[in-house]
């Protein structure tokens, strides 16, 4: 490890992740002389071909309906800049904020959340579908890039923080040997290779990577309702937080056109989340003086989060866009495409493996009903929405003689 890795870990807090204590990888790796360890699995995450699936998997609008709406790639590297903000002015790890935050949407299905309600709808007798456990799935097992492991094989401190960057997963110590069956498949059957101390909370750089993500999904998802038009600012006057930042916009730039006014609004309701983060994350902070990250784990609570007027407005606006973007007839109507092809697609894989790709099918062999459901929800959700409507195409269009 270079000598200015150490001079870096000088300026971090003491409870935050340092390179030099990780808990290391499931199989031992030597350290490089330029890159810290969390470095590296941000590096391993990017070059993975799950993460650059994200760029053509649903936000919220199907990416044939315009080139300027997010998708999970572009949400995900807007995550990571506000995660790598935050640790940054909290000294706190930034390369681990940033890996967490790119890595945290891997294992999401095509077409946003309702790809996820109807895997889990599919999968219901086989164990259920999640899609944070799709992710430590995808980053242990299914990426296969490296003759001497599966997976990626990242530090033990990303794999904690993806299984519990939104809190604890079970209330006390368990056996990981034998872990409760109402724990996820993917993180279930990964615990008796890997303890993952899922009864404590996560490092505060994984706390603050999963508040990122609320802080730009409820911020940008509100920029691409503006921008498609399903509502209006003066609409949005309902939530105070956004009705004063509305006004300050508004007396600020008189007469500006709507596209200025909307960036406006959207940045400084990320400056103002931003901003609470901080402060209630300090006063937490202080009146828990940690001086480890096993103090962060055991504090019994979040050391990041919200104060109590940004919290509420925060759920103000997600009831809002659930309302008025997320139930729109516009997104019912793709979303009840979405139901339809992925539910074909799951019943026909299952009635009819040989139909996967050889090397999917390769995998079925002589697997049971469990294992063969498993292997058809691991190939539809690596899917992008745009390969999801052509094997559906060339599946049940019996028009379509393409193979």
């Amino acid at each position: 490890m270079s000598d200015s890795l150490p001079q870096y870990e000088d300026t971090l807090a003491p409870y935050a992740c340092k390179p030099s204590d990780s808990k290391g990888r499931l199989v031992p790796e030597p350290e490089t002389a330029s890159r810290s360890c969390y470095q590296r699995d941000r590096d391993r995450v990017i070059h993975s071909s799950s993460f650059r699936r994200l760029k053509h998997k649903t936000q919220v609008f199907v990416y044939h309906e315009g080139d300027h709406f997010r998708t999970r790639l572009t949400h995900s590297l807007e995550v990571s800049q506000i995660a790598r903000s935050i640790c940054r002015s909290m000294h706190l790890n930034e390369d681990l904020g940033e890996v967490l935050a790119l890595a945290h949407d891997l294992g999401h299905p095509p077409f946003g959340h309702i790809g996820e309600i109807v895997l889990n709808e599919c999968m219901q007798n086989y164990e259920g579908f999640d899609h944070n456990a799709q992710a430590l799935r995808l980053l242990t097992r299914l990426e296969s890039r490296y003759a001497s492991f599966g997976g990626l094989n990242l530090t033990w401190e990303t794999l904690e923080g993806l299984a519990k960057h939104n809190g604890p997963l079970v209330d006390k110590e368990i056996d990981p040997k034998n872990p409760p069956e109402s724990l996820p498949f993917g993180i279930r059957d990964y615990l008796p290779e890997h303890d993952l101390m899922l009864h404590t909370y996560a490092s505060a750089e994984a706390q603050i990577a999963a508040l990122a993500d609320d802080i730009a999904y409820s911020s940008h998802d509100l920029d691409d309702g503006l921008r498609a038009g399903l509502f209006e600012l003066d609409e949005l006057k309902q939530i105070p937080v956004v009705a004063q930042l509305i006004d300050e916009v508004l007396l600020t730039y008189p007469g500006a056109a709507r596209d200025i006014l909307i960036h406006e609004l959207v940045r400084r309701l990320i400056n103002r989340m931003v901003a609470d983060v901080m402060v209630e994350s300090g006063r937490r902070l202080r009146e828990l003086d940690p001086q480890s990250v096993d103090d962060i784990r055991n504090a019994g609570q979040p050391v990041i989060a919200f104060g109590r007027n940004i919290a509420a407005a925060v759920l103000e606006l997600k009831a809002f866009l659930h309302e008025r973007m997320y139930r729109h007839y516009l997104v019912n109507r793709m979303g009840s495409k979405a139901k339809r092809v992925l539910h074909d697609l799951f019943e026909l894989y299952v009635s009819e493996p040989e139909c996967l790709p050889t090397d999917w099918n390769r995998k079925v062999g002589d697997a049971d009903a469990a294992e063969t459901a498993r292997i058809v929800a691991d190939f539809i959700a690596g899917m992008t929405d745009r390969f999801a409507f052509r094997e559906h195409a060339k599946l049940f269009d019996l028009s379509d003689v393409s193979i």
